[in-house]
């Protein structure tokens, strides 16, 4: 769709007709394919995958079975990983559709489309429709975008009020220079920080607030005015603590300073100054994951680098600029590295992609990282027999054996489909490399999410449902032992404790915590009642009386 202000941008559209392929492409229509196919597209398929969705998870279960909607538990302990907000739209979700894996990604498949809506808005009304769906289309069709808008985590939600909050800071820029009334977009922009705050804590107000800064004083003293007189607005300030600050103050109510000390030193600070979770990376750690998470764009990504200088003159291109930078920067200098924590920064480069897309001309450098990524997929069944030879964990063994019976033959005829089909693509000449990007795009989301996820899934999660399925239709006191899997207490329904098993449990572990068991019991009074891949649960007989012997 051409509206009259993108034709007064660029007075050629109005008669000169764009080519098929590009209208097609830029159609709202094909958008909202595009969004239903990534985000919400088997979003209730594959099993909960731990730890991350099974923690979620399984506070929210837990915080809908005690009716405490302030502090957070996970297996009868308080989880002080991240704030409430996600909880709640989770429960909300689970309240309306019960417990499922569709109601538990719902909230994050709802904030990545929100998200997409809030970027595709912003490039409408600063470049034009076209670039605004090409930048929404690459959004949705990059690979780490379309993992967590279908996971049950907080991350979608917090990239949302980031976005928002950085959009409406440039529109409150533009409003001042302008002379026009900006006080409603500043209360928003405080709005949107405080809805951060209460999802993931002081990254959401962090980044918007430096990133304005750099920008301001690249810009000179007129925007450091502006700047200035925005982050001490106390009335802004009094929207983000009407928002933020009831539920913080509850929780210390709730919880006392648990949660302060857990959550700011040691999941804020602590990230940073140390590895969390055996988290940590290596300089240059980003730069080697940008392009795995841009898949299948990023050889698109490096054609922006001749464009460098040319966006640097720009002011919104500066402004985008400055916000991946300071994010990519920021995060390598953490000692805990994970690729999510770059999806702070990657709005403004699929503004930046759209921007720029037909100065992508090279076609070996838009089409070999997608080609290689198929082939890689492609060459995964046959790697994971020399992984099992190798490995010397019972479990990992366990794994890699089981995921060479599901990646079968439907799934390699799949994948090499979905190979030959890029390769008719990258043979095509009609088409802008830019648009035959999209529509690998298009494959790639069919095949991870139709072909891998699900195997995947089956191999690691499938497992964990089913023995908790099991323990809960069994209906006997159950711990877990020695094993950090969430997402079985959520699909039995139950607490269950981490602890050593005692006569009459139901045990689950994962299976190379065998040999520690039968080091406490004997392995005739362990009974196993499920083993697959690589968990099992067992049950703990009563030893017989002295002198009885055993039936």
């Amino acid at each position: 769709m051409t509206t009259n202000a993108d034709l007064a941008r660029d007075p050629a559209q109005a008669s000169t007709p764009a080519p098929l392929s590009t209208r097609w492409l830029t159609s709202p229509w094909l958008l909202l394919l595009v969004v239903w196919l990534a985000f919400f597209w088997q979003l209730g398929g594959p099993p909960l995958y731990d730890l991350d969705e099974g923690a979620f998870s399984e506070a929210t279960r837990e915080m809908l079975a005690s009716g405490n909607f302030i502090t957070p538990y996970k297996d009868g302990e308080p989880r002080y990983d991240k704030p409430v907000l996600i909880y709640w739209l989770q429960a909300g979700a689970v309240k309306a559709l019960g417990l499922n894996e569709f109601a538990l990604r719902l909230p994050s498949a709802v904030a990545a489309s929100l998200w997409l809506l809030a970027l595709w808005v912003f490039v409408r009304q600063r470049l034009d429709t076209a670039t605004a769906t090409v930048a929404a289309l690459v959004m949705a069709l990059s690979l780490e975008i379309g993992l967590i808008g279908k996971a049950a985590v907080a991350d979608a939600v917090l990239n949302l009020f980031i976005a928002l909050a950085f959009f409406d800071v440039y529109r409150y820029r533009l409003a001042r220079l302008s002379g026009v009334a900006a006080a409603p977009l500043l209360w928003r922009v405080y709005l949107w920080l405080g809805l951060g705050f209460l999802t993931k804590g002081p990254v959401a107000v962090f980044f918007p607030l430096l990133v304005s800064l750099l920008f301001a004083l690249s810009m000179g003293w007129r925007e450091i005015k502006l700047w200035l007189g925005a982050v001490f607005e106390p009335r802004g300030w009094l929207v983000f603590v009407a928002v933020a600050a009831p539920w913080y103050l509850a929780i210390y109510l709730d919880n006392g300073s648990g949660f302060f000390h857990s959550f700011f030193l040691k999941h804020n600070l602590g990230r940073f100054g140390g590895v969390i979770h055996g988290h940590d990376g290596f300089p240059g750690y980003y730069l080697v994951m940008l392009p795995l998470v841009m898949l299948p764009f990023s050889g698109w990504l490096l054609a922006l680098i001749l464009a460098l200088r040319r966006m640097w003159a720009d002011p919104l291109e500066r402004f985008l600029l400055l916000w991946f930078l300071t994010v990519l920067l920021f995060f390598s200098f953490s000692s805990t590295q994970l690729p999510h924590y770059l999806v702070y920064g990657l709005t403004p480069l699929f503004i930046l992609l759209a921007r720029y897309r037909e100065r992508l001309t090279n076609r070996w450098l838009a089409w070999l990282p997608p080609l290689a990524f198929l082939l890689v997929l492609l060459a995964l069944p046959l790697v994971l027999g020399p992984l099992a030879e190798q490995s010397d964990k019972v479990h990992e063994i366990a794994l890699f054996e089981q995921g060479r019976a599901v990646l079968d033959g439907f799934y390699w005829l799949g994948v090499l489909s979905a190979l030959l089909l890029s390769i008719s693509l990258f043979a095509a000449r009609r088409m802008a490399l830019w648009q035959q990007l999209v529509l690998s795009g298009v494959i790639q989301t069919l095949v991870v999410f139709g072909l891998l996820v699900p195997r995947v899934f089956e191999v690691m999660q499938a497992p964990v449902k089913e023995a908790a399925q099991l323990a809960r239709q069994l209906d006997e006191p159950t711990v877990i032992y020695r094993t950090s899997l969430p997402s079985f207490s959520v699909y039995r329904q139950a607490v269950t404790p981490d602890r050593p098993p005692e006569p009459g449990d139901l045990v689950f572990l994962r299976i190379d915590k065998l040999e520690r068991l039968r080091e406490l019991y004997p392995p005739e009074q362990l009974q196993t009642l499920y083993q697959r891949g690589a968990v099992a649960l067992l049950r703990v007989d009563t030893p017989p009386a002295p002198g009885v012997q055993p039936q």
